[in-house]
């Protein structure tokens, strides 16, 4: 079987969840490239795999390379994807897709019109609580569910945001808790309804990180067209990381997750659903035990000519529905989708 030959640009925190897909996946791929504006963490990095290392994107687009994984601030996605899909390179990002809507659709379009795979990083959709209750949902075993909701409580500390040139903007991170952390939540809510969203009512806020125009707090209903009502809350101004709790209530029993273990009760039974990733040594278990099972997945996609499961509409539509957020907090209204995105750069913050 041919093996892919890929590149990684950005050797930054997430860089350790590629290492550890990169060995594990060596059947399919071989890192040849690294790249990170850093150059030292480049050739540290290369160091570990043998293999080349630059701080100039433009330089691996003619190396023959299958397929490139962006860990890059978010503002960069666009440019670096659009550029490496030009050159015939398959392209994984890290979510978000982009920080505006019209940046999503044009990766979309040169995707389409290249005909090369894009895809979107959402590795908490690849568990096996989420796929089990997704097929619960899909089958209609708790009939027609009529309520979600999910909450995050973790803790981003000031120093977060000061040791970074590009967390806490809007014109380069895209936001705060919502497409930082929350995002996640956002999409396995979104991935196991299978629905697209009608309405968004929201308001964001910060509290606490002064020096910083981005949420670090926010609340929204959001209504999706098969008539479920979704309640959200996130914030990272609690004192640590608590787990995530998603739930959704149906006709005939509830189910959701508490961090990443699933549950559900049905028919008076209640079940848990464990061991949902396979081991890992790389950061925590509800961000980075299952980068390497997405990576399989976008991989056998580019070997075997399949679609990819999330791709870049998959991840225009999570991005819309934070997008969304935003706006209705900015205009106090409820937002109808679709709408006109707008730039937080180009405007006053629409923070409270």
């Amino acid at each position: 079987m041919k093996k892919l030959k890929a590149a990684i640009v950005g050797c930054g925190r997430i860089s350790v969840c590629y290492e550890d897909a990169f060995h594990r996946l060596s059947d399919q791929v071989e890192l040849v490239y690294t790249v990170d504006k850093d150059i030292q963490k480049a050739k540290e990095m290369a160091d570990r795999f043998h293999c080349s290392y630059t701080d100039n994107f433009d330089e691996i687009l003619d190396k023959h390379i299958d397929v490139v994984h962006l860990c890059l601030p978010h503002y960069l996605h666009p440019l670096m994807a659009i550029k490496a899909m030009k050159a015939g390179i398959h392209v994984l990002t890290e979510k978000p897709i982009a920080i505006s809507l019209q940046d999503a659709d044009e990766m979309i379009r040169v995707q389409k019109e290249t005909g090369v795979k894009l895809g979107v990083i959402f590795q908490t959709r690849y568990t096996k609580s989420v796929e089990k209750l997704k097929e619960m949902i899909s089958r209609g075993d708790f009939g027609r569910i009529h309520t979600a909701r999910s909450y995050l409580t973790w803790n981003r500390p000031l120093d977060y945001y000061d040791g970074s040139d590009w967390k806490g903007t809007w014109d380069k991170e895209g936001g705060g808790v919502l497409i930082d952390q929350a995002i996640h939540s956002i999409d396995r809510v979104r991935y196991m309804l299978n629905s697209d969203v009608e309405w968004i009512d929201g308001s964001i806020h910060n509290y606490s990180h002064k020096f910083v125009k981005v949420e670090d707090t926010a609340n929204a209903a959001i209504m999706f067209k098969n008539g479920c009502l979704y309640n959200l809350y996130a914030t990272n101004i609690y004192g640590a990381d608590s787990p995530i709790t998603i739930e959704l209530m149906g006709e005939k029993g509830r189910c959701g997750l508490i961090q990443d273990m699933g549950y559900y009760e049905l028919d008076g039974t209640y079940a848990e659903i464990r061991n949902t990733y396979e081991t890992t040594n790389v950061g925590p278990d509800y961000w980075g035990s299952s980068h390497h099972i997405q990576l399989r997945d976008f991989y056998n996609s580019i070997l075997n000519n399949q679609s990819v499961m999330v791709d870049g509409l998959e991840g225009r539509k999570t991005l819309e529905m934070i997008k969304g957020i935003y706006l209705s907090s900015m205009k106090k209204e409820r937002i109808t989708l679709p709408f006109e995105d707008v730039c937080y750069s180009d405007i006053d913050t629409p923070v409270k």
